[in-house]
């Protein structure tokens, strides 16, 4: 019957939508507030309890302390604020009766049906700003809305998303997933596994409790790299809140939580392989297949520019190599300064390239921002991951597309070459920064100073 209750409530969840607050009845979703996915998120706030956010009813009532009783049999326990609260839902942290903890994310009332209305809001709005302004060319923010908000809105999406990438990267052994109570859960309720850690941004947390910050930030890089390059499935919100790090006191080895997958990104084979290869010429500084493959990916003449949003490196560090030297504080200046008087040739560049590419452009600013706040920005060994996958990528492509037992032979055989190189490209860089390479270093100066 508990279970029932639950699907019940979270049914009721879209038809619902009412807060008590101050001993009034107030409908927050009549002010209109456009959600843009995550990108114009709003902060819903939930003055009362689980119920309250499913139900119409008043605080104390009959009927609530019914419904209340009804999710007891459910929950040993239930905590009424929110661990945390976004636009289109919130999660609490509750004890299941056979003492399970789980997550509970209830979906806010009547977002489903508001939905619709702020999208349509939001293309009016649009829509005057270019009649305005002609160089606004913004329309792929509302196309995009259309297409991800209700993949995000159904819950059941989520799991299967979240249960589809645990399984993808199962060989990443410093990876969390929460496992999915499906026998919970709903297109509107999602229960899952409790998970708990700091914020992977919080670099303070991380030296707290003994957390590598550099190997976090690779061990990130890596999970990004396979997800985009190797196997074009994409969790495309790594904000802070959704990425937590935790070191386990047993083992003393610190693991990535991964949360809240309602939006991916799917790449089609020939995104996902020119990407690969425009990648690969970016590191190599390789200028003509730089152009090539940003041409192919939409970007046109505008492919210097296209080449500096990807790296957000100025075009000087793009030519001379981006994995030559870190960003300097009078790059990062002139490169947002010189954002806001290329907008009209940005929003051209964004309405012309591949739908898919404006999800990537965007988890790629937030895993720099995340870089920026732990201080491993630009690092050599980011790159050394993303090549590793980008050759990876490109070698199963082509050994598919041979029907030659010795082609695909030579086609593995370079593969195994290209990653030896990398490999001890990074060995000569770990020597060259640990101790025990000073030492080597010094001795061979020594030996040469002898012998001459």
């Amino acid at each position: 019957m508990a279970l029932r209750a639950l699907k019940f409530a979270s049914l009721t969840a879209a038809a619902s939508g009412i807060y008590l607050y101050g001993n009034k009845f107030l409908d927050p979703n009549d002010f209109g507030v456009v959600r843009v996915g995550r990108a114009i998120a709003t902060t819903a706030v939930i003055t009362y309890d689980y119920l309250t956010s499913l139900r119409s009813v008043p605080y104390g009532s009959e009927e609530y302390e019914f419904l209340k009783s009804q999710i007891k049999e459910l929950f040993l326990s239930f905590e009424d604020t929110p661990l945390g609260a976004a636009s289109l839902a919130q999660v609490h942290k509750a004890v299941l009766q056979d003492g399970r903890t789980v997550a509970v994310k209830i979906q806010h009332p009547k977002v489903q049906a508001q939905s619709s209305k702020d999208i349509l809001l939001m293309e009016v709005l649009l829509l005057v700003v270019k009649q305005i302004f002609p160089d606004f060319e913004f329309m792929w923010l509302v196309e995009e809305a259309k297409k991800n908000l209700p993949m995000e809105l159904d819950f059941l999406n989520e799991g299967r998303n979240a249960e589809k990438v645990a399984h993808m990267l199962k060989n990443f052994d410093f990876l969390k997933v929460p496992r999915i109570y499906w026998e919970l859960s709903t297109r509107r309720v999602l229960l899952m596994e409790f998970m708990e850690g700091g914020q992977v941004n919080d670099r303070a947390y991380m030296e707290r409790n003994g957390i590598n910050v550099n190997e976090i930030s690779r061990n990130l890089g890596k999970l990004y790299s396979e997800m985009i390059f190797v196997n074009g499935f994409v969790h495309c919100d790594p904000h802070p809140g959704n990425v937590l790090v935790k070191k386990c006191p047993a083992s003393g080895k610190a693991y990535i939580i991964l949360l809240d997958h309602g939006l991916y990104q799917v790449l089609s084979e020939s995104f996902r392989m020119d990407y690969c290869r425009l990648w690969q010429a970016l590191i190599k500084a390789d200028m003509k297949r730089v152009q090539k493959y940003s041409r192919r990916l939409g970007a046109g003449d505008l492919y210097p520019l296209f080449a500096c949003m990807l790296t957000a490196r100025s075009w000087e560090s793009v030519n001379r190599g981006i994995d030559q030297s870190p960003v300097s504080a009078s790059e990062d200046m002139e490169i947002r300064s010189n954002a806001a008087a290329y907008l009209p040739q940005i929003t051209q560049l964004l309405n012309n390239v591949p739908r898919q590419m404006l999800l990537l452009l965007k988890t790629n600013d937030l895993l720099r921002g995340i870089e920026s706040a732990l201080h491993t920005r630009a690092s050599a060994s980011s790159f050394l991951n993303m090549s590793r996958c980008c050759i990876r990528a490109v070698s199963t492509y082509q050994r598919n597309k041979s029907h030659s037992l010795y082609r695909r032979a030579q086609i593995s055989l370079a593969e195994a070459l290209s990653l030896w190189q990398i490999n001890l490209y990074e060995l000569f860089l770990w020597l060259k920064g640990s101790q025990l390479g000073n030492w080597v270093i010094a001795l061979l100066r020594r030996m040469h100073h002898f012998t001459y």
